[in-house]
């Protein structure tokens, strides 16, 4: 991307901002923060961001994570984002409504937050590999050769391609 072209502002929304759009916005950066500024919020913040999705961006990504906190969508307010992306379905029904006109997306992923046990790590590790594929995807479109409507179906198409089913109650014996 050409250095003097501004980046795109990309926001992630879930309700809690403690799993998915944490995880969103941490890879995000590391796929393409060249092209993006990316931030992260929630409706109804978590104190903190969720420890296995700390886990999986340190691990499995070799990210440094230490600026990782969650956020309001209050705090983003007024802020003219290119792309929303709603990662929950709450998210989805609440978003407010953004200044601009926004190309607004939903990627519903499974709440690794809600999975227990021995297994809980497996989870967030399939919904962030997940949520990396929708990134690269997203990541690697033309931006400068689509129109606006082109780009809006291709973006809404993303979270469209794949439903990650994964049981996250514990396994009873």
């Amino acid at each position: 991307m050409d250095s003097t072209k501004p980046k795109f502002k990309l926001l992630f929304l879930c309700t809690g901002n403690s799993a998915r759009s944490i995880l969103a916005e941490f890879i995000m950066k590391k796929i393409a923060s060249h092209k993006f500024d990316v931030v992260s919020a929630g409706s109804n913040p978590k104190p903190s961001p969720h420890p296995l999705a700390l886990q999986v961006l340190r691990d499995q990504y070799k990210l440094d994570v230490t600026s990782a906190r969650s956020k309001s969508w209050h705090e983003f307010e007024g802020v003219e984002f290119d792309f929303v992306i709603t990662l929950c379905d709450n998210a989805k029904e609440s978003c407010p409504v953004w200044p601009g006109q926004p190309i607004i997306a939903h990627w519903p992923s499974p709440d690794p937050a809600e999975a227990e046990g021995p297994d809980a790590a497996k989870v967030f590790w399939q919904v962030a590999q997940q949520i990396q594929r929708r990134l690269e995807l997203f990541a690697s479109l033309p931006f400068e050769k689509l129109d606006a409507l082109r780009l809006e179906a291709a973006t809404k198409e993303i979270g469209q391609r794949e439903r990650l089913i994964i049981n996250t109650q514990p396994i009873k014996p």
